[in-house]
């Protein structure tokens, strides 16, 4: 995987983690919200000391941002995994819901 995806999936996951939002994170970095969301899509890349604000405001070091599923800790693969089975229980629910109802309906 490329190391910048790798970086951006990191970034929001460890994010999503501490229960903070990008205007909350923006906040902690003392930067704009627009900045860490260009960043999160991967449309902007941080500097060394935007990187090292971010660690600190996410009690993450650095270099986890930059590690892909092979070195994740069991709590990091866990979330990955419940993301994932919400996720496809999500999708059978809607296929299920679908198949039963006489109508038409947008579940999202």
């Amino acid at each position: 995987m490329e190391l910048r995806k790798i970086f951006t999936e990191n970034l929001k996951r460890y994010r999503k983690e501490n229960y903070l939002s990008q205007m909350k994170l923006a906040e902690l970095c003392d930067t704009a919200t627009s900045y860490i969301g260009e960043i999160e899509v991967g449309l902007k890349f941080p500097s060394i000391e935007m990187l090292e604000k971010i660690s600190n405001a996410l009690n993450t070091p650095v270099y986890k941002f930059f590690m892909d599923n092979e070195g994740q800790s069991p709590r990091e693969l866990q979330y990955q995994q419940r993301k994932q089975l919400i996720e496809h229980l999500n999708s059978a629910i809607e296929e299920i819901v679908k198949k039963e109802l006489p109508f038409d309906i947008d579940l999202k």
